[in-house]
């Protein structure tokens, strides 16, 4: 959003267009989610199905809090490439805990929040995709429609995995259902239209990242930001690094 709107969109002190679209995101998305599993040929149980969902409202609530506060923080000079302390409108903070609380609200927004929104939601998915299968008496194929669809599944994807830094939990949920499709073949069942899209825009996604992490592979401050055997960027690091200052200009 920070590419699209002008800054006086969000102000300081009160929600702005982006919070407003957030909040929407807030409320369709356990409503996509329930009726993925009234439409799931399996039955998931009420209390499981309902925690999964309550658990993804909690986790995309505290995200919209926290990204509302990190949104305003862009707007006085922080950058996301670098950490809490190493920022240079917090060198300067006084009294020096104050640093301490604003790493708080990013444990909040980068492991509480992710944790409790995408571990439900990628359960979800996979206790649905487990249901889409049907006899090979016919090979399934998916509506033009759907194709349409694609891009912007994938993308949608690809954001989860790069902003939420839901990689491991992502690559199990996809070795998970190509599992899944391995064992139904054996017992003559083929993925239906609703799982080749799943399947389709997991695997377009996966490419999508390995494109990212190519082309920003050299980039000695990110790979600062995110040490470590796994390397993926936030978009919006990237964005702070390498876009601001033009947009700015």
């Amino acid at each position: 959003m920070q590419l699209v709107l002008p800054s006086d969109w969000s102000p300081l002190n009160h929600p702005g267009v982006a919070e407003f679209l957030h909040m929407m995101y807030n409320i369709s998305t356990p409503l996509i989610l329930l009726k993925l599993l009234e439409r799931s040929s399996r039955t998931l149980p009420r209390l499981a199905a309902h925690l999964c969902i309550i658990a993804v409202v909690m986790g995309t609530s505290i995200h919209l809090v926290a990204d509302s506060i990190t949104q305003r923080l862009l707007l006085i000079g922080y950058q996301l490439h670098l950490s809490v302390k190493d920022n240079p409108i917090m060198k300067n903070l006084k009294p020096a805990p104050l640093i301490d609380v604003f790493e708080l609200l990013y444990h909040y927004d980068d492991t509480l929040g992710h944790f409790t929104w995408y571990v439900p939601l990628f359960l979800i998915l996979l206790f649905f995709f487990s249901g889409c299968f049907r006899h090979r008496k016919q090979e399934e194929k998916m509506a033009p429609a759907a194709w349409m669809l694609l891009a912007p599944s994938a993308a949608y994807y690809w954001y989860l995995i790069t902003e939420g830094q839901t990689f491991i939990l992502f690559i199990f949920t996809f070795f998970t259902m190509a599992a899944t499709v391995t064992h139904q073949r054996r017992r003559s069942l083929v993925p239906d239209s609703n799982g080749l899209f799943l399947l389709y825009s997991f695997s377009a996604a996966l490419v999508l990242v390995a494109v990212w992490v190519v082309c920003l592979w050299n980039d000695g401050v990110l790979r600062k930001k995110h040490p470590g055997v796994i390397y993926i960027p936030q978009p919006r690091a990237v964005y702070t690094l390498h876009l601001l200052k033009h947009n700015q200009t």
